[in-house]
């Protein structure tokens, strides 16, 4: 199994940033970690999951609409982690954010973990 852990939520106000992380978790997830497209959705309450950015194995970037020019996602393969650098935030990011990751035609083959809350709120 893929094992991916989410950290770096918490509570701001709208126009500040926050700096997601999602680490492998296990040596083996560690040893394929440069293969996968590592990929950051969110859900907000009563919402389904959106995929929100993602990140190939070669650096493709692709992001949802309404965060193009606000969040930005990267990877680092030597700390087997994926960024989500995220600023501007506004109240409609709040919600749960979690990453996953793909392999080849394989979607979302991690195994969801609990996700970090973001929260945007005056």
């Amino acid at each position: 199994q893929v094992q991916l852990v989410e950290s770096g939520g918490g509570l701001v106000q709208p126009g500040e940033s926050l700096k997601l992380s999602c680490t492998a978790a296990d040596t083996k997830t560690q040893s394929i970690f440069d293969s996968f497209t590592m990929t950051w959705y969110r859900q907000a309450p009563g919402t389904d999951r959106e995929l929100v950015a993602k990140i190939s194995e070669r650096g493709d970037i692709t992001y949802l609409d309404s965060v193009k020019n606000r969040f930005s996602i990267s990877r680092d393969n030597a700390k087997t982690t994926a960024y989500l650098q995220m600023n501007h935030l506004e109240s409609g990011d709040t919600g749960v954010y979690y990453c996953n990751a793909d392999l080849g035609r394989l979607a979302r083959v991690g195994t969801w973990g609990q996700g970090t809350q973001v929260t945007v709120s005056s």
